[in-house]
């Protein structure tokens, strides 16, 4: 069987006016990544969304893999969520952008008071009881997922793929798999560390997930290097 590797983006510039692209983290997370790889794993296709994120990630790994890597080919259906979107239709004093970074100095602890903003507006956004207010649904969201992995598993043809991509399409894949609600996709999202792998292994529409979340290349370089946001 051939193999998928679900790997999650380098940490982001959280807090920054771009968030998109990667924090100087984000950019070693992905080299050490690139270097763990490299004589273990030779990519037939690499696949990203195209949000800044996903491509700094594979110019990263290309950098530490430092053999012959493939260019990136884009496919916008492992694009994350708009997770603006959803924080502001939870929080639309967060849309000044002032006014939220005044309200995470403010608490106790800012890192932890945006992540429960965060989960709760999520809640909010699966519910399906607000629909009408957002650009894309879950529902939307999954089946846009879904139909990405269709379509890269037919068209890769049983070539091992490297996909960089998210936690929230990281976290619709397993749950396919898994056949898990909702809430228990949610909250592995939450625990999806930045440059993670996730193996899926593929024969035709025969899919098994192989391996979840797996960070040690990590750990390996220490605690610090290890990042959910």
């Amino acid at each position: 069987m051939a193999t998928l590797y679900l790997i999650r983006h380098g940490q982001a510039s959280f807090g920054d006016d771009n968030y998109d692209q990667l924090s100087p983290t984000g950019w070693e997370q992905a080299r050490v990544l690139g270097r763990w790889l490299a004589g273990k794993v030779h990519p037939d296709v690499v696949i990203g969304g195209d949000m800044q994120r996903h491509r700094e990630t594979v110019e990263a790994i290309a950098s530490g893999y430092r053999s012959s890597f493939p260019d990136m080919q884009v496919a916008t259906g492992f694009n994350e969520f708009d997770h603006t979107a959803v924080v502001h239709r939870f929080k639309p004093e967060w849309a000044d952008r002032e006014r939220m970074q005044a309200d995470l100095k403010a608490a106790n602890k800012p890192a932890k008071f945006f992540q429960q903003t965060f989960v709760q507006a999520v809640d909010r956004w699966t519910s399906g009881d607000y629909d009408s207010e957002y650009p894309e649904t879950w529902p939307q969201f999954k089946a846009r997922v879904q139909q990405a992995l269709d379509d890269l598993v037919d068209w890769a043809n049983g070539g091992d793929v490297f996909v960089s991509t998210s936690g929230g399409p990281i976290a619709v894949i397993v749950q396919s798999l898994l056949g898990i609600s909702d809430r228990k996709a949610l909250g592995l999202n939450e625990v999806i560390a930045n440059t993670s792998v996730t193996r899926v292994l593929y024969s035709g529409r025969r899919r098994s997930l192989a391996v979840f979340n797996n960070y040690s290349h990590l750990e390996a370089e220490g605690p610090e290097m290890v990042t959910f946001r």
